[in-house]
């Protein structure tokens, strides 16, 4: 059976379309995949999760997940054919399977952690950044067995892969710094710059909400490289002045500035 007119129809992107058509879309879209979990159809899976459209493999992903947790019977087959896809020749492809995996991982990670373990070594950057958005996603929604996973690479050798899974568990990090701060005071004593660079910011960036600052400066209390502990002031500082987040901080600039200097600059 041949596709249905994909999203892209006509050289048409996704967002080409009107609003009423995207939706209508969306469900053409997941209405295949479905048919095709259940007819073992690899052919349309490839067809999507390849397609030169952002947004259309977008729509794949998603409706992939919508798909795995409502029915249970097709979680299975969904499970095997993205181990299979995760080893396609086209980045786009892995990148998609990759996208979807954290769909899945928000509710079940185990069931998708060898496909990260794999993803995270790929060679094309798309794909990596797939994982690091996924564990975004993950840590998020499903922290505990996410962040445990996380934990194991931010000691990797490969400084890239320590930068971006440092990057990854931000988000987490912003609603509960608590919970990653022990994994960042791994990287403490980093050398490499960049990924340095990326653990000053994502402290700065796990700072700025209601109830978040007291958590992050008690932390940095006990951390031995007071260098970085420094850099780091600087950097949460900034982030609550007016060209960064002061529109959306739970503290003005000069409260913040007075926290850390009553209860941390004795300590640096």
């Amino acid at each position: 059976m041949p596709l249905l007119s994909r999203v892209n129809t006509n050289g048409m992107a996704f967002y080409d379309l009107s609003k009423e058509e995207r939706v209508k879309k969306v469900a053409e879209i997941q209405f295949q995949l479905r048919e095709a979990i259940k007819n073992t159809n690899e052919d349309t899976f490839l067809a999507y999760f390849s397609d030169e459209d952002l947004y259309t493999r977008k729509a794949a992903y998603l409706g992939v997940g919508r798909i795995y947790n409502s029915e249970v019977a097709l979680r299975e087959p969904i499970l095997l054919l993205l181990q299979k896809l995760i080893s396609d020749k086209d980045e786009h492809v892995r990148q998609t399977a990759v996208n979807t995996a954290g769909e899945i991982g928000m509710f079940q990670f185990q069931k998708v952690s060898k496909i990260f373990d794999k993803a995270l070594f790929d060679v094309h950057h798309k794909v990596r950044n797939a994982v690091i958005g996924s564990l975004k996603k993950m840590s998020q929604k499903n922290p505990k067995p996410s962040l445990v996973w996380a934990k194991q690479f931010l000691t990797h050798p490969d400084k890239e892969i320590r930068r971006q899974v440092c990057h990854g568990i931000e988000l987490r990090g912003r609603t509960h710094p608590e919970e990653i701060l022990p994994l960042l005071k791994v990287l403490q004593f980093e050398e490499t710059r960049r990924v340095r660079s990326t653990l000053i910011h994502v402290l700065g960036q796990i700072s700025y909400k209601e109830g978040c600052l007291p958590k992050v400066i008690s932390a940095l209390k006990n951390w031995e490289n007071k260098v970085l502990v420094h850099d780091a002031i600087d950097e949460i500082i900034d982030v609550h002045s007016e060209k960064r987040y002061a529109n959306f901080s739970a503290l003005s600039q000069q409260q913040v500035i007075d926290y850390i200097s009553k209860h941390l600059n004795s300590s640096i």
